[in-house]
């Protein structure tokens, strides 16, 4: 009756606390930490680009991103020292472009 009680409180406080690390519902960091963003939550890129349906390499592409795209960045998601990905917003217009189209995702920085 304890051990099961126990193994209870321990499953709800891991369901409850697990999740804030992760990307998707995780902890919100200041875009600021990063200095080459210059402060900046819009982005132009400047090369070809996929968009990732969440932070890693393995992931669903969602579409190319032409250079000249102009994103909006949500979040930021860092993996480890070489990895940094920047959850970003398309800056289109429902009305002409494809409203099927993914407007939200992920790339690599």
């Amino acid at each position: 009756m304890i051990n099961d009680f126990l193994k209870n409180i321990c499953l709800i406080t891991f369901a409850l606390i697990g999740p804030i690390t992760l990307p998707a519902g995780g902890i919100q960091r200041d875009l600021n930490d990063y200095k080459f963003l210059n402060n900046s939550k819009e982005i132009i890129l400047s090369s070809n680009s996929y968009l990732f349906t969440y932070p890693k390499n393995t992931a669903k592409k969602l579409l190319v991103l032409n250079s000249g795209s102009s994103l909006s960045i949500l979040r930021k998601w860092k993996v480890n020292d070489r990895d940094l990905w920047v959850r970003v917003e398309l800056a289109i217009n429902h009305l002409i472009d494809n409203p099927n189209q993914p407007t939200r995702g992920w790339i690599k920085i």
